[in-house]
């Protein structure tokens, strides 16, 4: 590499033949997209040559070697927005995320989002490996979905964390209620996932042999029967976008309240309307994963939130 720009330089083997930019993003954690234009920017080597571009094959044990540069400025604004903290040190922070807050700004969401409260609280000590100082997001969860999600505060956190993502070792566990009873009560939705042809807002199953989407494995299990519906968990073995919510959907169990994978059954929208529960009912419950710098082991559990408690007790439950 000949850029002396302070970059994190990002060094591995490439773990199953792929195209180059498929095969760097599994391995990094950065997006193809990211991976894309570095590979424009001359910034990622391939068996110590530059990288020409991103659809060329690579086989398995290639050496690989890609400069990430200082990261532009963020966009983003700091906000004094409070923070349900969960955990925190000198290189992350776990945040309990309350349902109705964007992670990220975007069009239609340029303020009031977990990245704005992130950057008043952290003081800019967030993250930049991403391509965009300070924002620390290794993940997401749906802006209507509550629970835990952990942020980088160091580049260090930021690339041991994305590594754990990639590799699929981070213990995910959410609490949701679906309408009718699984049958049977627990099992495993293995379907893949991509954009939806009609809608480009939506995700939908494709044949698992399909060149586009991801892979993506669902394990539920039923914990209490309610009345037209149940309380399950989910443990995800991957972490697609909307996975929870599309795999539900797809055995004909959608999320309670969910407005873009299935309408809640009439006889239920009544209780929904009485308790204003308008989003999906769906709770990131525990995370787990390895301290990407000490090594420690960690796992955080978030109890239910005062909305979909009070809609299980409405349901008939009694759980806690």
């Amino acid at each position: 590499m000949t850029h002396q720009d302070r970059a994190v330089v990002l060094e591995g083997t490439i773990a199953a033949p792929a195209r180059l930019d498929k095969a760097l993003a599994e391995a990094t954690g950065l997006s193809r997209a990211r991976i894309q234009a570095l590979i424009e920017e001359g910034r990622v080597e391939v068996a110590g040559k530059p990288a020409s571009t991103a659809s060329l094959k690579v086989a398995q044990g290639t050496a690989f070697a890609i400069s990430v540069p200082p990261a532009a400025e963020a966009i983003a604004a700091p906000e004094d927005i409070p923070l349900a903290i969960a955990y925190e040190d000198a290189h992350l922070i776990v945040i309990e995320k309350p349902a109705g807050m964007v992670v990220h700004p975007a069009a239609g969401n340029p303020a009031g989002t977990l990245v704005n409260a992130l950057l008043h609280h952290c003081q800019g000590q967030l993250s930049g490996i991403g391509g965009v100082a300070r924002p620390g997001i290794v993940h997401r969860i749906d802006k209507d979905t509550s629970g835990l999600l952990v942020v980088a505060k160091s580049d260090a956190a930021h690339e041991g964390l994305a590594r754990q993502f990639a590799a699929h070792t981070v213990h995910r566990r959410y609490l949701a209620v679906c309408a009718g009873h699984p049958a049977p009560p627990a099992g495993t939705i293995n379907a893949r996932l991509g954009r939806s042809d009609s809608d480009r807002k939506k995700m939908s199953v494709l044949p698992n042999n399909s060149s586009r989407g991801k892979h993506a494995i669902t394990h539920y299990t039923t914990l209490e029967t309610l009345d037209g519906s149940a309380l399950i968990e989910c443990r995800l073995e991957t972490g697609r976008t909307h996975q929870v919510r599309v795999h539900c959907a797809s055995i004909g169990h959608p999320l309670l309240g969910d407005p873009l994978y299935g309408r809640t059954p009439k006889p239920l929208r009544p209780v929904l309307e009485r308790l204003g529960f308008a989003r999906q009912a769906l709770h990131a419950a525990e995370l787990g994963f390895i301290h990407p710098v000490t090594g420690e082991a960690l796992r955080f559990a978030s109890p239910l939130p005062e909305d979909m408690r009070e809609l299980i007790d409405e349901l008939g439950s009694s759980y806690r």
